[in-house]
């Protein structure tokens, strides 16, 4: 059996939502509304969250009256989504470099910096032509991806997070083209665990370069969930719009 990658294995560990328990759910439900302001959409508009998790925004979204479909790598995450499931809400086991439906979504969304996770720039590629493939003519794309610049000026090398009993050691740096995170703990059996994030070091360029390949060409740049202009320096998130 070949080794899983870093985000099959993190994203399905329990520890994974014990570290991060903290994400303001209230900044990502003014980011949701703030986006539909800008966005609107009709009633009954189909939409795809890529990368779903657990279904947070997926649910949001069905709760506003559109036809929302979730997809997300990880078995245990969408098991946990299906609980949610409605007339207007489906979730999927499903790899975002693989095509969903063709030309059927008016919007797709990738919330939370869930591009980049590959080693390889062409299962990036795939997953932008996936992405836009999936989209009906002018149909719309939002990407939200941590701002490269920023974080590498920000990056603090190491530091603990502490959760309950587990204290959590973490590592970044840069390493061929990407950001890494490395995550160790002692966990409740007292044995040694370790994980990893990884994500490409892309810039705004990157993504226009690539999904402009992909068929899609940009129309909108942020710089944080309160949809504040994109400052390539100062922005901590770098939310892109797209177009088919």
């Amino acid at each position: 059996m070949e080794p899983k990658d870093w985000f099959e294995s993190w994203f399905e560990s329990p520890y994974y939502k014990i570290l991060y328990q903290d994400r303001d759910k209230l900044e990502a439900q003014a980011f949701l509304d703030k986006l539909i302001a800008y966005l609107r959409p009709m009633p009954g508009s189909s939409i795809l969250d890529i990368a779903c998790g657990e279904g947070r925004f997926a649910i949001q979204l069905a709760e506003k009256g559109f036809d929302v479909t979730g997809i997300d790598l990880s078995h245990g995450r969408i098991e946990k989504a299906k609980a949610h499931e409605s007339d207007n809400l489906h979730f999927y086991v499903h790899d975002m470099r693989m095509p969903m439906y063709i030309n059927y979504f008016d919007y797709a969304f990738n919330f939370f910096t869930s591009f980049g996770y590959f080693a390889h720039d062409r299962d990036h590629m795939l997953a932008a032509k996936s992405f836009a493939g999936g989209l009906k003519k002018d149909g719309i794309l939002v990407i939200d991806y941590l701002n490269t610049e920023y974080v590498l000026d920000n990056m603090v090398a190491e530091h603990t997070v502490q959760r309950g009993s587990y204290t959590f050691h973490l590592n970044k740096h840069v390493e061929r083209g990407h950001i890494r995170k490395e995550i160790s703990f002692i966990d409740a059996d007292n044995r040694p665990r370790k994980y990893m994030e990884s994500v490409a070091a892309f810039t705004l360029s990157d993504f226009v370069r690539m999904f402009k390949q992909a068929g899609l060409r940009l129309t909108g740049t942020f710089g944080d969930y309160s949809l504040n202009d994109y400052d390539p320096v100062l922005s901590p998130r770098m939310i892109l719009v797209f177009k088919k």
